[in-house]
Protein backbone atom coordinates (compact mmCIF):
# COMPACT_ATOMS: atom_id res chain seq x y z
CA UNK A 1 0.00 0.00 0.00
CA UNK A 2 1.40 3.19 -1.06
CA UNK A 3 1.59 6.23 1.28
CA UNK A 4 1.57 9.88 0.40
CA UNK A 5 4.92 11.60 1.88
CA UNK A 6 4.59 14.82 0.04
CA UNK A 7 2.37 16.97 -1.78
CA UNK A 8 4.18 20.41 -3.05
CA UNK A 9 2.59 23.47 -5.06
CA UNK A 10 5.21 25.66 -7.58
CA UNK A 11 3.94 28.31 -9.16
CA UNK A 12 5.53 29.11 -12.44
CA UNK A 13 4.72 31.67 -15.42
CA UNK A 14 5.34 32.18 -19.10
CA UNK A 15 5.78 35.66 -20.04
CA UNK A 16 4.53 36.55 -23.69
CA UNK A 17 7.13 38.35 -26.01
CA UNK A 18 6.27 41.73 -26.65
CA UNK A 19 6.32 40.69 -30.36
CA UNK A 20 3.51 38.31 -29.50
CA UNK A 21 0.90 40.04 -27.15
CA UNK A 22 -2.57 40.31 -28.50
CA UNK A 23 -4.77 42.35 -27.06
CA UNK A 24 -8.78 41.45 -26.69
CA UNK A 25 -11.52 41.93 -24.32
CA UNK A 26 -9.66 40.90 -21.27
CA UNK A 27 -6.34 43.65 -21.91
CA UNK A 28 -3.20 42.56 -23.35
CA UNK A 29 -1.56 39.48 -22.06
CA UNK A 30 1.61 39.66 -20.76
CA UNK A 31 2.12 35.96 -19.20
CA UNK A 32 0.44 32.76 -18.40
CA UNK A 33 0.33 31.78 -14.84
CA UNK A 34 -0.75 28.57 -13.37
CA UNK A 35 0.37 26.18 -10.22
CA UNK A 36 2.11 22.53 -10.59
CA UNK A 37 1.12 20.44 -8.13
CA UNK A 38 3.78 17.58 -7.12
CA UNK A 39 2.42 14.20 -5.03
CA UNK A 40 5.21 11.86 -4.08
CA UNK A 41 4.96 8.34 -2.59
CA UNK A 42 6.71 6.35 -0.31
CA UNK A 43 7.51 3.90 -3.15
CA UNK A 44 8.83 6.46 -5.57
CA UNK A 45 5.57 7.05 -7.15
CA UNK A 46 5.62 11.42 -8.43
CA UNK A 47 1.89 12.32 -10.01
CA UNK A 48 1.39 15.96 -11.63
CA UNK A 49 -1.10 18.08 -11.30
CA UNK A 50 -1.86 21.90 -12.32
CA UNK A 51 -4.22 25.02 -10.59
CA UNK A 52 -5.58 27.83 -12.13
CA UNK A 53 -5.82 31.01 -9.53
CA UNK A 54 -3.31 33.18 -7.84
CA UNK A 55 -0.21 31.07 -7.38
CA UNK A 56 1.07 32.61 -4.48
CA UNK A 57 -2.40 31.94 -2.92
CA UNK A 58 -2.25 28.25 -4.23
CA UNK A 59 0.55 27.80 -2.91
CA UNK A 60 0.19 28.85 0.32
CA UNK A 61 -3.29 26.36 0.74
CA UNK A 62 -1.06 23.69 -0.76
CA UNK A 63 1.34 24.45 2.20
CA UNK A 64 -0.70 24.74 4.87
CA UNK A 65 -4.03 23.13 4.48
CA UNK A 66 -4.68 21.10 1.75
CA UNK A 67 -0.88 19.05 2.01
CA UNK A 68 -1.04 18.09 5.73
CA UNK A 69 -4.49 16.66 5.07
CA UNK A 70 -3.46 14.77 2.40
CA UNK A 71 -0.17 13.34 3.37
CA UNK A 72 0.16 9.81 4.94
CA UNK A 73 -2.76 8.86 2.88
CA UNK A 74 -3.08 6.06 0.17
CA UNK A 75 -3.29 7.71 -2.87
CA UNK A 76 -5.75 4.53 -4.00
CA UNK A 77 -8.39 6.20 -2.51
CA UNK A 78 -9.11 9.03 -4.43
CA UNK A 79 -12.28 10.20 -3.37
CA UNK A 80 -11.84 9.81 0.51
CA UNK A 81 -9.12 12.00 -0.16
CA UNK A 82 -11.22 14.79 -2.21
CA UNK A 83 -13.59 14.62 0.59
CA UNK A 84 -11.45 14.98 3.14
CA UNK A 85 -9.94 18.05 1.45
CA UNK A 86 -14.15 19.68 0.47
CA UNK A 87 -14.73 19.23 3.92
CA UNK A 88 -12.20 19.89 5.81
CA UNK A 89 -12.27 19.18 9.43
CA UNK A 90 -15.92 17.83 9.52
CA UNK A 91 -14.50 15.16 6.88
CA UNK A 92 -15.30 11.94 8.97
CA UNK A 93 -19.11 12.67 10.31
CA UNK A 94 -19.42 14.04 6.81
CA UNK A 95 -18.46 10.57 5.34
CA UNK A 96 -20.14 8.59 8.16
CA UNK A 97 -23.93 10.66 7.91
CA UNK A 98 -23.68 11.06 4.09
CA UNK A 99 -24.29 14.54 3.56
CA UNK A 100 -21.66 16.92 2.87
CA UNK A 101 -20.40 19.54 5.18
CA UNK A 102 -18.08 21.77 3.11
CA UNK A 103 -15.07 23.83 4.71
CA UNK A 104 -15.76 27.99 4.42
CA UNK A 105 -13.64 27.59 1.39
CA UNK A 106 -16.26 25.57 -0.98
CA UNK A 107 -15.06 27.50 -4.11
CA UNK A 108 -12.62 29.84 -5.89
CA UNK A 109 -8.83 29.33 -5.26
CA UNK A 110 -9.67 26.69 -2.35
CA UNK A 111 -11.77 24.80 -4.87
CA UNK A 112 -8.38 25.66 -7.62
CA UNK A 113 -6.03 23.91 -4.94
CA UNK A 114 -7.78 20.82 -4.43
CA UNK A 115 -8.48 20.51 -8.21
CA UNK A 116 -4.74 20.31 -8.75
CA UNK A 117 -4.09 18.38 -5.60
CA UNK A 118 -6.62 15.74 -7.37
CA UNK A 119 -5.40 15.52 -10.73
CA UNK A 120 -1.92 14.56 -8.90
CA UNK A 121 -3.54 12.21 -7.14
CA UNK A 122 -5.22 10.71 -9.96
CA UNK A 123 -1.63 10.28 -11.70
CA UNK A 124 -0.27 8.62 -8.99
CA UNK A 125 -3.64 5.90 -8.87
CA UNK A 126 -3.12 5.24 -12.21
CA UNK A 127 0.91 4.42 -12.37
CA UNK A 128 -0.20 2.50 -8.94
CA UNK A 129 -2.66 0.24 -11.27
CA UNK A 130 -0.13 0.46 -14.18
CA UNK A 131 -2.87 2.06 -17.04
CA UNK A 132 -3.18 6.06 -18.02
CA UNK A 133 -5.87 7.97 -16.43
CA UNK A 134 -8.05 7.56 -18.67
CA UNK A 135 -8.44 4.15 -17.91
CA UNK A 136 -8.59 4.16 -14.50
CA UNK A 137 -11.40 6.27 -14.64
CA UNK A 138 -12.98 4.18 -17.18
CA UNK A 139 -11.98 4.32 -20.69
CA UNK A 140 -14.80 5.27 -23.51
CA UNK A 141 -12.76 5.86 -26.35
CA UNK A 142 -8.45 6.51 -27.13
CA UNK A 143 -9.09 9.70 -29.52
CA UNK A 144 -11.49 12.32 -29.99
CA UNK A 145 -12.10 15.36 -32.45
CA UNK A 146 -10.03 18.32 -31.75
CA UNK A 147 -10.77 22.21 -32.37
CA UNK A 148 -8.45 24.76 -32.96
CA UNK A 149 -8.93 27.57 -30.33
CA UNK A 150 -7.69 31.13 -31.13
CA UNK A 151 -9.05 33.57 -33.12
CA UNK A 152 -8.10 37.68 -32.62
CA UNK A 153 -7.09 38.82 -35.72
CA UNK A 154 -9.34 41.86 -36.65
CA UNK A 155 -11.59 42.54 -39.12
CA UNK A 156 -11.45 40.84 -42.37
CA UNK A 157 -8.10 39.22 -40.87
CA UNK A 158 -9.74 36.90 -39.37
CA UNK A 159 -11.06 34.79 -42.98
CA UNK A 160 -6.76 34.01 -43.19
CA UNK A 161 -6.48 33.22 -39.19
CA UNK A 162 -9.56 30.37 -39.33
CA UNK A 163 -8.57 29.33 -42.55
CA UNK A 164 -5.07 28.54 -41.28
CA UNK A 165 -6.46 26.29 -38.11
CA UNK A 166 -8.90 24.94 -40.62
CA UNK A 167 -5.62 23.74 -43.06
CA UNK A 168 -4.30 21.93 -40.07
CA UNK A 169 -6.83 19.82 -40.10
CA UNK A 170 -9.26 20.85 -37.77
CA UNK A 171 -12.96 20.05 -38.87
CA UNK A 172 -13.53 22.79 -35.86
CA UNK A 173 -12.45 26.42 -34.91
CA UNK A 174 -13.25 28.94 -32.62
CA UNK A 175 -12.96 32.55 -32.36
CA UNK A 176 -13.04 35.36 -29.88
CA UNK A 177 -15.83 37.59 -30.23
CA UNK A 178 -13.32 40.44 -29.92
CA UNK A 179 -10.55 40.97 -31.63
CA UNK A 180 -7.78 43.19 -32.05
CA UNK A 181 -10.14 46.17 -33.35
CA UNK A 182 -12.17 46.27 -30.40
CA UNK A 183 -16.23 45.43 -30.05
CA UNK A 184 -19.23 45.92 -31.50
CA UNK A 185 -21.80 44.51 -33.20
CA UNK A 186 -20.89 45.49 -36.99
CA UNK A 187 -17.29 44.50 -35.83
CA UNK A 188 -18.20 41.23 -34.56
CA UNK A 189 -20.13 39.86 -37.77
CA UNK A 190 -17.56 41.20 -40.36
CA UNK A 191 -15.54 39.12 -38.51
CA UNK A 192 -17.44 36.39 -37.99
CA UNK A 193 -18.48 36.51 -41.77
CA UNK A 194 -15.06 36.54 -42.61
CA UNK A 195 -14.52 33.49 -40.22
CA UNK A 196 -17.18 31.65 -42.09
CA UNK A 197 -15.41 32.69 -45.46
CA UNK A 198 -12.60 31.42 -44.65
CA UNK A 199 -13.05 27.98 -43.44
CA UNK A 200 -16.13 27.05 -46.06
CA UNK A 201 -19.49 25.93 -44.99
CA UNK A 202 -18.64 21.87 -43.21
CA UNK A 203 -16.24 23.15 -41.04
CA UNK A 204 -18.05 24.03 -37.10
CA UNK A 205 -17.29 27.52 -35.96
CA UNK A 206 -17.64 28.54 -32.22
CA UNK A 207 -17.63 32.18 -30.36
CA UNK A 208 -16.18 32.94 -27.27
CA UNK A 209 -16.93 36.32 -25.61
CA UNK A 210 -15.31 35.37 -21.69
CA UNK A 211 -18.10 36.48 -20.07
CA UNK A 212 -18.14 40.43 -21.41
CA UNK A 213 -21.58 41.39 -22.13
CA UNK A 214 -24.81 42.15 -20.69
CA UNK A 215 -28.02 40.18 -21.53
CA UNK A 216 -29.31 42.67 -23.99
CA UNK A 217 -26.52 42.75 -26.38
CA UNK A 218 -25.31 38.24 -25.69
CA UNK A 219 -28.87 38.30 -27.22
CA UNK A 220 -28.24 40.47 -29.86
CA UNK A 221 -25.16 38.90 -31.19
CA UNK A 222 -26.46 35.67 -30.69
CA UNK A 223 -28.95 36.61 -33.27
CA UNK A 224 -26.67 37.85 -36.00
CA UNK A 225 -24.72 34.39 -35.22
CA UNK A 226 -28.10 32.28 -35.77
CA UNK A 227 -27.33 33.01 -39.99
CA UNK A 228 -23.40 31.84 -40.08
CA UNK A 229 -24.17 28.54 -38.53
CA UNK A 230 -22.52 29.08 -35.41
CA UNK A 231 -22.00 25.57 -32.92
CA UNK A 232 -22.06 27.53 -29.78
CA UNK A 233 -21.89 30.87 -28.15
CA UNK A 234 -19.59 30.50 -25.48
CA UNK A 235 -19.82 32.39 -21.80
CA UNK A 236 -21.88 35.46 -23.25
CA UNK A 237 -22.33 37.00 -20.42
CA UNK A 238 -21.18 37.24 -16.74
CA UNK A 239 -21.13 33.24 -15.18
CA UNK A 240 -22.34 34.92 -12.15
CA UNK A 241 -25.96 35.53 -13.95
CA UNK A 242 -27.46 32.02 -14.65
CA UNK A 243 -30.50 33.06 -14.96
CA UNK A 244 -29.86 36.05 -17.26
CA UNK A 245 -27.84 33.29 -19.42
CA UNK A 246 -30.56 30.82 -19.77
CA UNK A 247 -32.57 33.86 -21.43
CA UNK A 248 -30.04 34.28 -23.98
CA UNK A 249 -30.64 30.85 -24.37
CA UNK A 250 -34.23 30.86 -24.78
CA UNK A 251 -34.11 33.81 -27.46
CA UNK A 252 -31.67 31.50 -29.78
CA UNK A 253 -31.15 29.06 -31.92
CA UNK A 254 -27.35 29.21 -31.78
CA UNK A 255 -26.10 26.54 -28.39
CA UNK A 256 -25.48 28.13 -25.73
CA UNK A 257 -21.78 27.01 -24.21
CA UNK A 258 -20.35 27.74 -20.11
CA UNK A 259 -19.03 26.41 -17.24
CA UNK A 260 -15.11 27.29 -17.27
CA UNK A 261 -15.40 29.68 -13.98
CA UNK A 262 -17.63 27.41 -12.33
CA UNK A 263 -16.88 25.39 -9.57
CA UNK A 264 -18.01 21.76 -8.53
CA UNK A 265 -21.23 20.12 -9.43
CA UNK A 266 -22.82 22.22 -7.39
CA UNK A 267 -22.48 25.38 -9.99
CA UNK A 268 -23.33 23.23 -12.41
CA UNK A 269 -26.08 21.82 -11.10
CA UNK A 270 -27.44 25.83 -10.98
CA UNK A 271 -26.73 25.53 -14.43
CA UNK A 272 -28.75 23.40 -15.55
CA UNK A 273 -31.52 23.89 -12.73
CA UNK A 274 -31.69 27.28 -14.75
CA UNK A 275 -31.61 25.14 -18.76
CA UNK A 276 -28.95 27.64 -19.66
CA UNK A 277 -26.70 25.98 -21.38
CA UNK A 278 -26.42 23.03 -24.18
CA UNK A 279 -22.26 22.50 -23.48
CA UNK A 280 -21.17 22.46 -20.19
CA UNK A 281 -17.64 23.27 -20.19
CA UNK A 282 -15.70 22.55 -16.96
CA UNK A 283 -11.84 23.27 -16.15
CA UNK A 284 -10.35 20.09 -14.88
CA UNK A 285 -7.94 22.71 -12.97
CA UNK A 286 -10.54 24.83 -11.32
CA UNK A 287 -13.47 22.80 -11.04
CA UNK A 288 -12.73 20.23 -8.65
CA UNK A 289 -10.08 17.61 -10.66
CA UNK A 290 -10.86 14.08 -12.27
CA UNK A 291 -12.81 13.17 -9.03
CA UNK A 292 -15.72 16.42 -8.97
CA UNK A 293 -15.63 16.53 -13.29
CA UNK A 294 -17.16 13.12 -13.38
CA UNK A 295 -20.11 14.23 -11.23
CA UNK A 296 -20.02 16.84 -13.25
CA UNK A 297 -20.21 15.13 -16.74
CA UNK A 298 -22.90 12.47 -14.99
CA UNK A 299 -25.47 15.64 -14.06
CA UNK A 300 -24.76 16.76 -17.55
CA UNK A 301 -25.69 13.32 -19.07
CA UNK A 302 -29.16 13.09 -17.05
CA UNK A 303 -30.01 16.91 -18.58
CA UNK A 304 -28.92 15.81 -22.36
CA UNK A 305 -25.81 18.01 -21.70
CA UNK A 306 -22.64 17.61 -24.00
CA UNK A 307 -19.26 18.12 -22.36
CA UNK A 308 -16.46 20.09 -24.20
CA UNK A 309 -13.37 20.43 -21.70
CA UNK A 310 -12.12 24.22 -21.43
CA UNK A 311 -8.52 22.79 -21.64
CA UNK A 312 -6.32 26.02 -22.03
CA UNK A 313 -3.58 26.87 -20.06
CA UNK A 314 -0.38 24.61 -18.29
CA UNK A 315 0.82 21.29 -20.06
CA UNK A 316 -0.44 19.22 -17.01
CA UNK A 317 -3.96 20.83 -17.85
CA UNK A 318 -4.18 20.05 -21.34
CA UNK A 319 -2.69 16.52 -20.62
CA UNK A 320 -5.17 16.01 -18.04
CA UNK A 321 -7.81 17.12 -20.26
CA UNK A 322 -7.11 14.49 -22.62
CA UNK A 323 -8.09 12.30 -20.29
CA UNK A 324 -11.00 13.72 -19.11
CA UNK A 325 -12.24 13.21 -22.80
CA UNK A 326 -11.48 10.09 -23.19
CA UNK A 327 -13.42 9.03 -20.47
CA UNK A 328 -16.17 11.10 -20.49
CA UNK A 329 -18.80 9.91 -22.93
CA UNK A 330 -20.88 12.81 -23.46
CA UNK A 331 -17.56 14.42 -24.06
CA UNK A 332 -18.04 15.04 -27.75
CA UNK A 333 -14.33 17.60 -28.72
CA UNK A 334 -11.71 18.67 -27.22
CA UNK A 335 -9.97 22.23 -26.99
CA UNK A 336 -6.65 22.30 -28.62
CA UNK A 337 -5.09 26.12 -28.37
CA UNK A 338 -3.13 27.38 -31.14
CA UNK A 339 -2.13 30.20 -29.40
CA UNK A 340 1.43 31.11 -28.08
CA UNK A 341 1.53 29.17 -25.17
CA UNK A 342 5.16 27.47 -24.82
CA UNK A 343 4.54 26.32 -21.20
CA UNK A 344 1.61 23.96 -22.82
CA UNK A 345 3.58 23.15 -25.67
CA UNK A 346 7.19 23.02 -24.20
CA UNK A 347 6.70 21.65 -21.20
CA UNK A 348 7.24 18.11 -21.47
CA UNK A 349 9.99 15.81 -23.22
CA UNK A 350 6.67 14.08 -25.20
CA UNK A 351 4.80 15.68 -27.76
CA UNK A 352 0.73 15.33 -27.66
CA UNK A 353 -0.64 13.11 -30.04
CA UNK A 354 -3.18 15.71 -32.52
CA UNK A 355 -2.96 13.57 -35.66
CA UNK A 356 -3.37 15.63 -39.32
CA UNK A 357 -7.31 14.96 -39.39
CA UNK A 358 -7.61 17.44 -35.95
CA UNK A 359 -8.05 14.45 -33.56
CA UNK A 360 -6.39 13.94 -30.15
CA UNK A 361 -5.13 10.29 -28.73
CA UNK A 362 -4.46 9.22 -25.56
CA UNK A 363 -1.35 8.44 -24.27
CA UNK A 364 -0.49 4.74 -23.57
CA UNK A 365 1.58 4.79 -20.82
CA UNK A 366 0.46 4.64 -17.43
CA UNK A 367 -0.24 7.97 -15.44
CA UNK A 368 -0.60 10.97 -17.09
CA UNK A 369 1.49 9.91 -20.01
CA UNK A 370 3.85 13.18 -19.66
CA UNK A 371 7.22 13.75 -18.18
CA UNK A 372 8.68 17.38 -17.49
CA UNK A 373 11.41 18.53 -19.06
CA UNK A 374 14.55 19.21 -17.46
CA UNK A 375 14.86 23.10 -17.56
CA UNK A 376 11.17 23.49 -17.39
CA UNK A 377 11.08 24.28 -13.56
CA UNK A 378 13.67 27.32 -14.15
CA UNK A 379 12.45 28.29 -18.08
CA UNK A 380 9.04 28.72 -16.32
CA UNK A 381 9.74 30.39 -13.07
CA UNK A 382 7.24 32.06 -11.36
CA UNK A 383 7.45 36.19 -12.32
CA UNK A 384 4.80 38.36 -9.77
CA UNK A 385 2.35 40.29 -11.03
CA UNK A 386 -0.94 40.52 -13.36
CA UNK A 387 -1.35 38.02 -16.34
CA UNK A 388 -3.18 40.58 -18.30
CA UNK A 389 -2.93 44.31 -18.47
CA UNK A 390 -6.11 46.43 -19.23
Amino acid sequence: MSKITSVKAIPMSDPVPLERQHRNDLGTKVKSDATLIVVETDDGFKGLGASLGSPEVIAAIVQFELGPAVVGEDPIFSEFIWEKMYNGSRWKPALERGNTQPQEGRRGVTIEAISGVDLAVWDVKAQIMGVPIYQALGAVRDNIRGYGSGGWAPGEEAEAEMAGYAAKGFDAVKMRVVGGDGFSIKNAEIRIAAARRGIGPDVELMLDAHGAFPVSTAIQLAKVMEKYNVAWFEEPISPDDHSGLANVRRSTTTPIATGEREFTRYDFQSLFDNQACDIAQPDIARAGGYTEIRRISALASARGIRVAPHAWGMGVLFAASIHVAMSTPNCHILEVSQGYMPMMYELFEEEYDVRPDGRVYAPTVPGLGFTLRDDALERFKYVPGPEFVF
